[in-house]
Formats: structure tokens, sequence, C-alpha cells
């Protein structure tokens, strides 16, 4: 996938995948004040980069809870980050994104 330079609510993930707008991305995903992308699973230097034009963060991990790493919450600083399933990260993002917050996201794409 390409960049899409827009941010879209999520209106459906599973089977690998996700779906926004008239878009869909199989694979892990990348939200980010600059659009969404396709995402590894592990590299957060394009998070960080944008961290400045970020308020909040969440990181979907897929269907079994995991902690967001001690590491990168100390590269964000004053971001506030929280890990969830991709599930309840979608959610939020969503809801967050809604409301006009600055919101990024990190995926990890669901069987």
């Amino acid at each position: 996938m390409k960049l899409l330079p827009e941010l879209r609510a999520i209106t459906s993930f599973g089977d690998g995948g996700f779906r926004f707008g008239d878009h869909s991305h199989r694979g892990h995903l990348l939200v980010l004040p600059s659009g969404m992308r396709a995402w590894d699973g592990e590299d957060f230097s394009l998070l960080l980069a944008e961290k400045s034009e970020i308020d909040f963060f969440v990181l979907g991990t897929g269907v079994r809870l995991a902690r967001l790493a001690p590491s990168l919450a100390q590269l964000l600083g004053a971001v506030q980050a929280d890990a969830m399933t991709t599930s309840a990260a979608i959610h939020s993002y969503n809801y967050m994104l809604a409301e006009g917050r600055r919101v990024a996201a990190a995926l990890i794409a669901v069987p």
C-alpha cells in the first residue's frame, strides 16, 4: 500500500487486513498525521519522526494484549501511549479521530 495522505476511520478489520473509506489494506497498518501506510510491525521510526504532531498513540497488538515496550514509551516522551488488542485500538482510534484529536495508531492485522 502506498501512502494514503488523509486519515480515515477504520470501518472494518479482520481476515488479515483493514477497510477505511473506499480503500482496503492487507497486513499491518500505521496511521500517522501524514497519512495511512503499510507497516512492518516493528519499525517505529516514522511514528517518532511525527511525534510532535501527536497527542495520543494506540498500539493494536493483535488478538492478544501485549504491553507497550518501556523503551518506546520513553522515546514518545509527552505523547500519551497505550497498547491494547487491535479491536480495542481501532475503536479508540476511531473515537479520537471523530473528536478531532491528534491520534496515531500502529495496528497488527488479525485473522
